[in-house]
């Protein structure tokens, strides 16, 4: 009786030493390391890949913002600041009712099929609104020039790049709300335009937060 009693204690023990050397191991030092190689290494991806303007953190360049103007009265929609480059649409999503203060937007696609009457409606009001947003006096765009990504949203609906041709039809109107020339604004799209990965990865892109951050430094200076 008394040896099962002394092995069982023994046994738990044993566990008890074994429960907290894991739980050290596990859940105070490898985390430990695991941040600390971060921090060193990876220091602006282990916080979130953020973006600051003004000595400000103002979003990540992993993440989309919107740029619209306040509701007005009745309006449901906001329309857009168009002294601003505009990012893919973010069709399909709702405002995040926990956080409001914040009004994040919940990461989503629409799951609509290619055929759906819904999607084909939303698709054509894009396109219409991207060619009369962007004519300006002496710049006329045509419904062909619109590309892809400016009428669609993105599987997440968060992304944060346009293509370089959503850039750059928005020159001639960007120039014009913001009386800059042409050249200024076109310069300033072909800094922030990012090339494939490692030269064969993915399509050429522009990070619209860093463009509009630019755009603001640039407008400040004119």
């Amino acid at each position: 009786m008394n040896n099962s009693v002394t092995n069982t204690a023994r046994l738990l023990w044993a566990g008890l030493r074994a429960l907290l050397v894991l739980t050290l191991v596990t859940g105070v030092v490898y985390p430990l390391v695991v941040t600390g190689i971060a921090q060193a290494a990876f220091h602006s991806k282990a916080n979130g890949s953020e973006i600051k303007s003004d000595g400000k953190v103002v979003g990540s360049s992993l993440i989309g913002q919107s740029y619209n103007l306040p509701l007005k009265k009745g309006q449901e929609t906001p329309d857009a600041a168009l002294q601003w480059f505009q990012g893919r649409p973010a069709n399909g999503l709702g405002i995040n009712s926990i956080n409001t203060q914040y009004k994040l937007i919940l990461s989503g696609a629409t799951n609509l099929a290619a055929d759906n009457k819904v999607l084909i409606q939303q698709v054509k009001d894009a396109k219409a609104a991207v060619v009369k947003d962007n004519s300006v006096p002496g710049y006329t765009v045509s419904p062909s020039q619109v590309p892809a990504d400016a009428v669609t949203s993105s599987g997440s609906g968060l992304d944060p790049d346009i293509s370089p041709a959503y850039a750059e039809l928005q020159v001639h109107r960007i120039a014009a709300e913001n009386n800059l020339s042409v050249a200024q604004v076109e310069k300033l799209v072909k800094d922030h335009t990012t090339g494939r990965t490692l030269g064969f990865i993915g399509e050429p892109r522009v990070n619209v937060l860093e463009l509009n951050i630019a755009l603001k430094d640039l407008t400040k200076g004119s």
